[in-house]
């Protein structure tokens, strides 16, 4: 009885003094990148949670509303990646902008907590400027974000990539979640929704290598300058 009168006090002190066993976090989230923006809580899928894509796309909305984008690691993968983009000749996401001009964007640094890499290019354009895919593929998922506005994720024909379209002022009439789209195809306006300012209309686009699991909102960084260079 002394013993276990003993241990309980033991084990009493160590609460006390370590506030006891903390959660596990998981190492896929522990270790990334800040997100593209920062955000408040709180997002709103205009989706719902009907898919319209297939297997492909996730109902379950993200654990943030900006796509979480670990930095690109630069290895071999990676490079035949880019080999494979740069075969396809992306079209340029806004007529008449020269992709040489998205050299070094990808790496400018953030403010805000802890500040991080852009991880994306802006291309300034007049607000209603129609935004074009830059790829055959699928809408992955139309998003409603804090910080993104309206966003639209898609992905490539091997559904190996996601591109990323945000603060726009509204979307191409129709458009919808699992729908097929081809390189050049209208599916969005330049605008200022999200956290945008109101006086700098501009697309944010972004480029991800998906994971195994195909979330649409969490992928390995891809510089888009890179992408494009011939």
């Amino acid at each position: 009885m002394a013993g276990c009168v003993a241990i309980g006090i033991v084990i009493g002190w160590w609460l006390r003094a370590t506030g006891g066993p903390r959660p596990a976090v998981s190492s896929a989230f522990e270790n990334q990148a800040a997100p593209v923006a920062s955000i408040a809580s709180g997002a709103r899928d205009r989706s719902g949670t009907a898919d319209k894509g297939g297997s492909s796309t996730q109902a379950a909305p993200p654990p943030s509303d900006t796509p979480i984008i670990a930095p690109d690691p630069r290895d071999a993968d990676s490079d035949s990646l880019l080999e494979m983009l740069r075969k396809r000749h992306l079209r340029v996401p806004i007529d008449a902008v020269d992709p040489s001009t998205f050299k070094g964007s990808f790496s400018e640094h953030r403010a805000g907590e802890g500040g991080h890499s852009h991880d994306a290019v802006d291309i300034a354009a007049p607000r209603n400027t129609p935004v074009h895919a830059v790829d055959d593929g699928t809408i992955a998922r139309i998003f409603e974000s804090r910080a993104g506005g309206h966003t639209i994720y898609q992905f490539d024909p091997t559904e190996r990539v996601c591109y990323y379209y945000a603060h726009l002022e509204r979307y191409a009439n129709t458009l919808h979640d699992g729908q097929r789209v081809s390189a050049g195809d209208v599916i969005g306006y330049v605008g200022t929704s999200g956290n945008a300012p109101a006086g700098s209309p501009h697309l944010h686009f972004a480029i991800f290598e998906l994971g195994p699991e195909h979330r649409w909102w969490k992928g390995q960084a891809i510089d888009p300058y890179q992408a494009y260079r011939r």
